[in-house]
């Protein structure tokens, strides 16, 4: 099996997924998802921190890009893929990988970390969002 990985759309992905965590956590939820961390909701975050967030977010949704292209490239061979509409294959892609990677850990961190359950939701429909823009990248491309 000869695993074919379009390493522009995993870039084109991740520049994405960053910017589209931006917008999450920045003007759409920022302030409810500091309150719910006890963060101060109304200032910025100290510039090291920052920094630290920006660079490890940047890396992680590079990872998940590259895995996830690794992932629907190799579910490709499955017979009969080739016959299923992209859109098919986005939404199966992205539900499937939110469901079964994100949303466990999402319902782990309310169970055993004590986080509520706006956090969950804020969080968990981030990770929805980045594997649906994932998902529509890497196929499309």
């Amino acid at each position: 099996m000869d695993i074919q990985i379009n390493y522009l759309a995993v870039v084109v992905a991740t520049v994405a997924n960053f910017f589209f965590g931006f917008l999450w956590y920045t003007p759409l939820f920022g302030k409810a998802w500091a309150k719910e961390l006890g963060l101060n909701p109304t200032g910025p975050p100290p510039a090291g921190a920052l920094a630290k967030g920006m660079i490890m977010g940047l890396i992680g949704q590079f990872l998940m890009a590259y895995v996830f292209a690794h992932n629907n490239a190799a579910w490709s061979f499955v017979p009969g893929m080739s016959e299923t509409p992209v859109v098919a294959k986005i939404l199966s892609a992205a539900i499937f990988t939110w469901l079964g990677f994100y949303l466990p850990v999402d319902l782990n961190r309310v169970a055993w970390e004590n986080a509520s359950w706006k956090l969950f939701f804020i969080n968990t429909t981030y990770h929805l969002g980045t594997t649906l823009i994932g998902a529509t990248i890497l196929m499309l491309m």
